[in-house]
């Protein structure tokens, strides 16, 4: 044990289980996948409407699963699993729904799965009678544990139960000229099956369904439960790509699981490897820890500069979707539509995405690049509202950014610490999120309102008039209580102002100042802000008002009596 790690021994008991090479024996191969990229979207299938269906509590009934259908289509999937017609009498009458209804496009595919059982392909068969075209999808256990303990059969047993299913689905297909129909395989457990005999059933089906260019036959090749890291997968993948027979008329595809959290990189590695169909559901839904999630894998390539082929530009639309199909919420850190996932509450987070936001005003036709934003929330259709939010662990660009989009406050910077010292107090304090409406109320309370109570008072009306250069202040003030008369020189208003202030005896001088409009056109509110030296206290006021000038008076006012409530 290194010094630097203290970590002792568990008391799990971790040797009841064995190693990825010691259940599968994953050909060694000078690996060509890691030096690749992806640069072109594979074929997304989608399997909710199976796979992602029988993981549910309450699957979906007909017109949950036509809502979902249309969404997909709308969405760009071109080849969608729509049932296990085979499984149960709601499923086949949604796949007859959609023949009957004529709800599948004329670019669309639909696939539809089925065990090697010859009463069951009877049926999977007599589900899209008078469609002009379909996949279908025969699959059946082929790893050891799954052919000892589930099937029990050997390895001959299951070739030979693969073999007859393909010939009744030929000799189905065969009957029916007019349509298109191709074939798929699935040696379910393909991640713990030899690969000699993955191998020896796919090359014997390609030859057997007679796979051509033109009607190719698709193999997938799913980690039905994880085991291993995902290099071992794409190194999986790549051996089979690289052995299959007649490559140009076979389709690789896959079907990860995420048992071990690493769903989407399986897919992505094993596209590299050589896959070139991907089927998972939308978020991830699936039996125990779910599908791949293709919508995660889709929109990392977006980030990437490859064309996704899908369109998500309404991620909050196709969200809502599902959920109400799945009956199932996306979590809040999805890595795309999460409620959160374009959120930050840490003040150097906020920091950096209110700089990136500044500088991409500044540039707009460059490319993206916004930190801690791998992508515009406003290319998935989401606003900015949502981007920086406020709670006790944020900063004071993140309280800045929030004042100026809500509520067009733009905080000088040096004001802004102890602004953030007084929303940090008031977070603290209650424990929870502080809203924009909320941050303005704080600025309210704290500036605005100092400028009109506090130490000074303006009384009345007040003049300011330009003698040649120099200009003059003349007014009525309450002063710690007695009124005085205000009549100051300078050469400006403030200038003229604060020497006013100071003849009435408040020592007062502006250290920095500035100012803005709240909108355009002659009624339009301008706020300016007034850093000021009033006795041995340095403060910051603001103000607000239709006139620019008593905006700036104000704004002096505020940082007076702010500190003198800081002296007293």
């Amino acid at each position: 044990m290194y010094r630097w790690n203290p970590q002792q021994p568990s008391p799990m008991p971790f040797h009841r289980y064995r190693p990825y090479d010691e259940r599968v024996n994953v050909p060694v191969l000078e690996r060509s996948w890691p030096g690749r990229r992806i640069t072109e979207a594979p074929l997304w299938v989608p399997v909710d409407l199976r796979d992602g269906n029988q993981a549910l509590a309450e699957p979906m009934d007909t017109a949950r699963k036509r809502r979902f259908f249309d969404l997909m289509v709308r969405t760009g999937f071109k080849e969608i699993e729509v049932g296990y017609p085979s499984a149960s009498r709601t499923d086949f009458d949604f796949v007859r729904h959609l023949v009957t209804e004529g709800a599948i496009p004329d670019d669309v595919t639909p696939v539809v799965f089925t065990p090697a059982k010859p009463d069951l392909i009877e049926r999977t068969f007599a589900s899209v009678e008078g469609l002009p075209r379909a996949v279908v999808h025969l699959y059946i256990a082929t790893s050891p544990v799954w052919r000892e303990v589930v099937l029990g059969r050997t390895r001959a047993e299951i070739r030979q139960t693969v073999r007859e299913a393909a010939e009744q689905m030929a000799r189905l297909a065969d009957a029916r000229p007019d349509a298109h129909i191709r074939f798929q395989f699935a040696p379910e457990t393909f991640n713990l099956t030899e690969p000699d005999f993955v191998l020896e059933l796919c090359n014997e089906l390609t030859a057997l369904w007679d796979a051509s260019p033109d009607r190719p036959v698709t193999h997938n090749l799913p980690t039905t439960v994880e085991i291993a890291t995902p290099n071992v997968y794409a190194d999986q993948i790549e051996y089979m790509s690289r052995h299959l027979d007649r490559r140009d008329a076979v389709i690789v595809s896959v079907h990860p699981h995420n048992d071990r959290g690493t769903g989407v990189a399986c897919a992505e590695l094993a596209v590299l490897a050589g896959a070139q169909r991907v089927e998972g559901c939308l978020f991830g839904n699936g039996e125990r820890t779910g599908n791949v999630d293709l919508v995660t894998l889709a929109l990392n390539l977006y980030t990437q500069g490859v064309d996704p082929k899908l369109d998500l530009s309404d991620i909050d639309a196709v969200r809502a979707t599902v959920e109400h199909c799945n009956r199932l919420p996306v979590h809040p850190r999805h890595p795309y539509a999460g409620d959160l996932v374009h959120t930050a509450f840490s003040g150097t987070h906020q920091d950096a995405i209110s700089k990136g936001f500044a500088h991409r005003a500044a540039h707009p036709d460059g490319p993206w690049e916004v930190p801690y934003l791998p992508v515009d929330p406003a290319d998935l259709g989401r606003t900015y509202e949502a981007v920086i939010r406020v709670n006790s662990q944020s900063g004071k660009g993140g309280m800045a950014y929030l004042l100026k989009e809500h509520h067009g406050v733009d905080l000088p910077r040096g004001m802004r610490p102890g602004y953030a010292r007084l929303v940090q107090e008031a977070t603290d304090d209650s424990g929870r999120e502080a809203r924009p409406e909320e941050l303005y109320a704080l600025f309210r309370a704290e500036y605005l309102e100092a400028a009109a109570s506090g130490r000074v008072q303006l009384l009345g009306d007040w003049s300011t008039q330009r003698e040649g250069a120099v200009h003059r202040f003349r007014g009525t003030a309450e002063v710690d209580g007695d009124v005085r008369e205000l009549d100051g020189k300078g050469n400006g208003p403030l200038d003229a102002f604060t020497d006013a202030l100071r003849a009435a005896g408040v020592d007062v001088d502006i250290r920095d100042f500035a100012q803005h409009a709240l909108g355009s056109g002659p009624d339009s509110e301008a706020v300016a802000y007034a850093h000021c030296r009033a006795g041995d206290v340095r403060e910051w006021g603001a103000a607000r008002d239709t006139s620019v000038l008593s905006a700036s008076v104000g704004a002096v006012l505020s940082a007076v009596n702010r500190a003198a409530g800081r002296a007293g």
